[in-house]
């Protein structure tokens, strides 16, 4: 299944996608429908009277993640272009809830806060059942679905900071969506295409085989320290192409368009708004 949260009037509801027709569903979010399950969500579905998609707007799939677990230098590709050795540990980080942004929403900052943004296409994970200390080998158990996320980053606030969580997590710089594809429609996430494009120029092309610790690995490594819960996010790092090591470095600007596509997911589209002021 591929199911997203939508608000349509008044209402705000997650769905299953089928086509260009959305099912409603009797919970707000994907969080809250991950939690009752996959048979509650086919029995609520199949009741259900569609609604085109056209006529909705898209939210973001878990509109209040309890945690947003970020994962740095996780792509070999990405590791080559600061000539850095692949971590033998996952290097994790937090990006606050507040953070999170939707579909076709504008990204926005203070440009006298940071100048220096920019764009990371990735992959997450969301989780659809408490996890406690889950073996590798049994994390895929304790997955709902997969995502496309933008890893949105002000450079020189992390530099400065020497620490990632301020330059991760200003308000807007967590797009993500549109839709959750469901671990049973891809059982396994890797071996998928994931780009990037900038006003349609690509930027960023690699592909989740080149995750260093694997989604398994990264599951059963974050529950080992501290509990997940349904609706949580595990995003998985962002391949090479990132505009700060570009030569010269390029940083988005308002008006830019940044595109996140992972392969059997789907398209994360925003635009960069005015400054705040």
């Amino acid at each position: 299944m591929k199911l997203l949260t939508f608000r349509y009037r008044t209402a705000t509801l997650a769905g299953v996608l089928e086509g260009d027709l959305v099912y409603p569903l009797p919970w707000p979010d994907v969080r809250a429908a991950a939690t009752a399950g996959d048979e509650a969500i086919a029995e609520a579905a199949s009741a259900a009277q569609p609604l085109p998609l056209n006529t909705l707007t898209v939210l973001a799939p878990v509109l209040q993640p309890g945690k947003i677990i970020a994962v740095g230098l996780n792509y070999r590709d990405h590791c080559l272009e600061q000539n850095l050795q692949p971590p033998d540990f996952p290097t994790i980080f937090a990006k606050l809830p507040s953070s999170v942004n939707h579909p076709g929403a504008e990204i926005r900052w203070d440009p006298v806060l940071t100048q220096q943004v920019d764009y990371e296409a990735e992959l997450a994970v969301i989780i659809g059942r408490r996890a406690r200390r889950v073996p590798r080998k049994q994390a895929y158990d304790y997955i709902f679905g997969y995502t496309c996320l933008n890893d949105v980053t002000a450079r020189d606030l992390q530099r400065r900071d020497k620490q990632w969580v301020r330059g991760k997590s200003l308000d807007t710089f967590c797009p993500m969506g549109p839709v959750v594809v469901t671990r049973e429609q891809m059982p396994d996430p890797h071996g998928l295409a994931i780009r990037a494009y900038v006003n349609g120029e690509l930027r960023q092309e690699s592909n989740t085989d080149q995750l260093i610790h694997d989604v398994p690995a990264l599951v059963a490594y974050c529950s080992a320290a501290f509990t997940l819960e349904p609706g949580d996010v595990i995003t998985t790092g962002t391949p090479g192409g990132v505009g700060v090591f570009r030569d010269p470095p390029v940083f988005l600007a308002p008006g830019d368009e940044v595109v996140v596509e992972i392969e059997q997911i789907g398209r994360l589209v925003n635009r960069v708004g005015p400054y705040l002021t």
